[in-house]
């Protein structure tokens, strides 16, 4: 259909005769009919953030989700978020480029000056790091972006609980690689083996971390009271067959009168651990 203003051609502003009068206002069916169709990507929900460094004041972005933006549709065992279409997990870790200083998101913000000496002179002056290039980080990237955050957090010598935070996200990382592997991978089968490998290695030492932050630290731990870390050691503690801790951590759960909300959550890993006690005859 010929636009209304059709004829402007002979004043000279043939530029303006298709014109959609009403902009984004007011969209045709046809508009409509076609954005309904293209589904979401992961790169619209994100957008990237301009950060100063804490070590060495340089200005860069990084790649953030959309506030609101991305929907939880579930949960994993051991507390892993599941959203639609993008995996937040992995853009939750900040890297300068310009020094190779990272950190959790959480955890961005000062630093003494002892720590800022020891990340210039223990990362800066080795790192080799470029921001990735493209629309969004694949799981490569994310990973690399953790393994940077678990050193800086190394050098820096942060507490205990922030390093076993950043093993379990890192594990985290690693699962969605392996469940957005696609089918036509060389090597697939040794792939998933060794991506799930090294997410074990990541979770052990979310494991051991947790359990030395939870006799030493006073909570919150990266914002996680006692009770969602008991039942978050439960959960790694019966992955690693350590029967006698799950038991103990989810009978503990399921006797305090203060940890109520996670109790659904005890009852059915006191099952799960049932049923793996049961299949390994112990």
């Amino acid at each position: 259909m010929a636009g209304i203003l059709t004829g402007l051609s002979s004043l000279g502003l043939d530029n303006l005769e298709n014109t959609n009068i009403f902009g984004e206002d007011v969209k045709t069916e046809q508009q409509k009919a076609e954005e309904a169709v293209k589904a979401p990507e992961e790169k619209d929900y994100l957008i990237d953030k301009t950060y100063e460094c804490v070590v060495c004041s340089a200005s860069f972005s990084n790649k953030i989700i959309k506030t609101g933006k991305a929907k939880l549709i579930g949960t994993d065992l051991d507390l892993r978020p599941r959203y639609n279409v993008v995996d937040m997990t992995k853009y939750d870790v900040v890297v300068c480029p310009a020094c190779g200083y990272a950190s959790l998101t959480r955890f961005w913000g000062n630093l003494s000056d002892k720590q800022i000496r020891l990340i210039k002179d223990n990362i800066s002056q080795k790192v080799r790091f470029w921001e990735p290039k493209g629309g969004t980080y694949t799981y490569a990237e994310a990973l690399e972006r953790y393994k940077l955050a678990l050193a800086s957090a190394v050098v820096k010598n942060t507490k205990v609980s922030e390093k076993a935070y950043i093993c379990l996200k890192a594990a985290w990382v690693l699962r969605g690689q392996a469940e957005n592997l696609p089918e036509d991978t060389l090597a697939r089968a040794k792939k998933l083996k060794d991506i799930e490998e090294e997410e074990n290695s990541f979770l052990r030492n979310a494991y051991d971390g947790f359990t030395a932050a939870r006799a030493k630290e006073i909570p919150p731990y990266c914002g996680m009271d006692n009770f969602t870390v008991d039942y978050l050691l439960a959960v790694l503690a019966l992955r690693f067959q350590d029967y006698e801790v799950s038991s103990r951590l989810i009978s503990g759960l399921l006797a305090s009168t203060a940890a109520e909300r996670m109790k659904d959550k005890a009852r059915d890993l006191k099952e799960l651990l049932k049923q793996d006690m049961k299949k390994n005859n112990k």
